[in-house]
């Protein structure tokens, strides 16, 4: 008897459910408790890699909660890849409707806080302009000019505290307080990093990551913020290796 692909997935990730019927072993016999025994290597396979995936959510939930957390998720998003390296990417969207934590309001931004870590982590290499190249452009033509920013970069902008929690929980700063903040990560060498922007600084990028000129990154960075200081945030990209193209706008 041939067990087919679904009924043999729902019965892998559910603890609770009945062995496959028909599913055997190499020898033609059933297999029994070697199916539970793959079945709890898969489960504890795949929580440890949303563990090493999502470190600070683990903390803030306490470690036996998050394997309950984990179990929930596993079932609803199996792996659609075989590199686990990308396991995880539902997870703010399923923080967001898990109903024991829907009153943690700030998890799912923190979870998108941690993916975005781990994909700039696997991003693409580009390499970045002269840091003097925004210098000896004349400055009719930049303020006209679009900025391509690294394949590394990401930008998570949220009503949370999600830097302060993130580096309260990763490397013991602060207590986080309850203010917004919009966090840009950012692959200098080799390690993603992620940095607290200035005001203003979370529209600025997003809307260089639109396409828009310069001029209009940062118009809707003064709207946002009347103390938008250009040049610090400039200093920043800079700085770290994010502006890899100065090109004409459409």
């Amino acid at each position: 008897m041939i067990v087919d692909q679904t009924t043999f997935r729902a019965a892998l990730l559910s603890p609770e459910a009945e062995r496959p019927i028909g599913l055997s072993d190499g020898e033609g016999q059933p297999a029994g408790r070697r199916f539970d025994v793959y079945r709890n290597n898969v489960a504890v396979s795949l929580t440890e890699a949303l563990e090493t995936a999502f470190p600070v959510i683990r903390k803030l939930v306490g470690e036996t909660n998050f394997k309950l957390l984990a179990g929930a998720f596993l079932r609803q998003h199996p792996p659609s890849s075989p590199l686990m390296m990308f396991y995880g990417a539902e997870m703010p969207r399923f923080l967001a409707a898990f109903e024991p934590t829907k009153s943690l309001g700030y998890l799912p931004d923190v979870a998108r806080l941690e993916l975005a870590i781990r994909e700039s982590y696997h991003a693409a290499d580009a390499a970045p302009i002269e840091p003097t190249a925004l210098q000896t452009t004349p400055p009719d033509k930049l303020m006209a000019s679009t900025l391509s920013l690294a394949p590394a970069l990401r930008l998570v902008r949220s009503p949370w505290p999600v830097f302060a929690l993130w580096q309260f929980n990763m490397a013991g700063g602060p207590k986080p307080e309850a203010n917004a903040e919009d966090v840009l990560v950012v692959r200098t060498e080799y390690d993603p990093e992620p940095v607290l922007l200035p005001p203003g600084g979370g529209a600025f990028i997003e809307t260089l990551l639109s396409g828009a000129a310069l001029s209009e990154a940062i118009s809707a960075a003064s709207r946002d913020a009347q103390d938008f200081d250009l040049s610090h945030l400039l200093t920043i990209l800079i700085g770290r290796n994010a502006i890899t193209a100065i090109g004409e706008s459409p």
